[in-house]
């Protein structure tokens, strides 16, 4: 596997950026997760929109056109000879001397990583995910707004490492005020008396391209949509919930805090969204 890094290509043990680079040191800077389908990047250009307004909410001066990391995000998947992937663009803020300032930091670093991905088994895309909710809260909007994709995701790591100390996979984030945010690295929907409803951003969930092309999906399939704020109550008593990712895509969750979501099995909209999504995904984005 061949790393990207500022226009030139390293092997994967070589590929290295300095212990002063303030991504290293503080976590400053941003990334986008894309999916490469049957040689389609998928929706290419909204990840780099967004990786540009994450770019510009924390002052990140961006060296390059969104058309060269566009180029260089399809090169890359080229070059490692890729069909499926998952692709990792990190942009973070360069090397700099010790110190949060980041006005020290000089060259900000591009790296493109493309590889191979398994999130979950396909075992649980058929049986369903168990999830609970962690004691972690999601990030506030006035401490660091959940729509920058930053590479400080210590907020997520602890909620992770709380859900798998308990043998879970996944978990539920509530915001400040108690309602559903997001799961530790995906948008959650729930399905209730027909219709599809997920929590809008505004209540800490990131703006997900999934989860985007999933409500897109939805309005077309005649399943009508709402964004709205959930407890944990509307899930525990939805009559399906599923989870939507870059990485994941679309998976059932069928519990949550011991809880069966409706029968305990995958839902019929679950399952026709995920088959929507699996047809759609290959022909939305830039071929290599």
């Amino acid at each position: 596997m061949k790393v990207y890094i500022n226009g030139k290509y390293y092997e994967k043990d070589d590929a290295k950026v300095s212990v002063f680079d303030h991504g290293f040191l503080y976590g400053d800077g941003i990334f986008e997760g894309i999916r490469l389908y049957n040689k389609n990047v998928f929706r290419l250009p909204k990840h780099i929109d967004r990786l540009f307004r994450s770019a510009r909410a924390i002052m990140l001066d961006m060296p390059w056109s969104k058309q060269e990391i566009i180029d260089a995000v399809c090169d890359a998947c080229r070059v490692n000879n890729l069909t499926d992937a998952y692709i990792r663009l990190v942009v973070s803020r360069g090397k700099g001397k010790l110190g949060l300032s980041p006005f020290t930091c000089e060259d900000p670093q591009l790296v493109i990583i493309a590889d191979q991905i398994q999130l979950y088994p396909q075992e649980l895309y058929d049986n369903g995910l168990k999830a609970i909710t962690v004691p972690t809260r999601r990030n506030s909007h006035a401490a660091l707004p959940p729509m920058v994709k930053s590479l400080n995701y210590l907020n997520n790591i602890l909620a992770k490492i709380e859900a798998q100390k308990q043998g879970f996979q996944e978990c539920l984030l509530l915001n400040s005020e108690g309602y559903v945010a997001e799961c530790s690295g995906d948008n959650i929907f729930i399905v209730f008396d027909g219709k599809l409803i997920t929590p809008p951003v505004s209540c800490g969930s990131l703006g997900g391209i999934t989860r985007m092309t999933t409500i897109e999906l939805a309005k077309k399939l005649g399943i009508e949509v709402e964004e709205k704020p959930l407890a944990r109550f509307d899930v525990w008593t939805a009559d399906e919930c599923f989870l939507t990712g870059t990485a994941a895509k679309i998976i059932p969750l069928v519990e949550l805090d011991s809880r069966k979501i409706g029968d305990g099995r995958p839902g019929a909209v679950t399952k026709r969204l995920i088959d929507a999504f699996n047809e759609y995904a290959p022909t939305d984005g830039i071929r290599i």
